[in-house]
């Protein structure tokens, strides 16, 4: 039994995603350079800083080798620091700096206008069942679970 194509979700998925990330990158490009993964980062700082690097990494779903590489880039451009933890000072902690509050604040500003693009044309409910639905990804597809 054949599957509509409007029905075949993970290719929809993974097709809407590459598109949604390039059009996002070339977006974040023009004006500033930040990548989405850095934009990830500052938008969790901006709520919990002074994180450590693991629990960024965590609540970002990347594995802690790609979150090494990022915050080492950020750290170049003068987006964040790291600070020894003050218990355990092997461990590091990831602060904002003044430089990435504010591309934070300007990241935020676009998104606004991505988010008002990606619902255009769907009805308050409907987006209420596409953020359901892909919420749901998150439970039914465990960080982990290889099953």
């Amino acid at each position: 039994m054949s599957v509509p194509a409007d029905r075949r979700l993970i290719f929809l998925l993974n097709a809407g995603h590459r598109r949604v990330q390039r059009w996002i990158e070339g977006k974040m490009a023009a004006k500033g350079g930040l990548t989405a993964a850095q934009s990830g980062v500052l938008f969790y700082l901006g709520e919990q800083d002074g994180a450590l690097i693991g629990e960024a990494a965590d609540a970002l779903d990347l594995a802690p080798s790609a979150m090494t590489g990022l915050i080492d880039r950020m750290t170049r451009a003068e987006l964040v620091e790291r600070q020894a933890d003050p218990k355990d000072g092997r461990a590091m902690r990831l602060r904002l700096t003044a430089k990435g509050r504010a591309a934070r604040q300007a990241a935020k500003a676009g998104l606004d206008g991505v988010n008002a693009h990606l619902t255009e044309g769907f009805t308050d409910e409907e987006i209420g069942v596409v953020a359901r639905w892909l919420a749901s990804l998150q439970t039914k597809f465990p960080k982990g679970d290889q099953q």
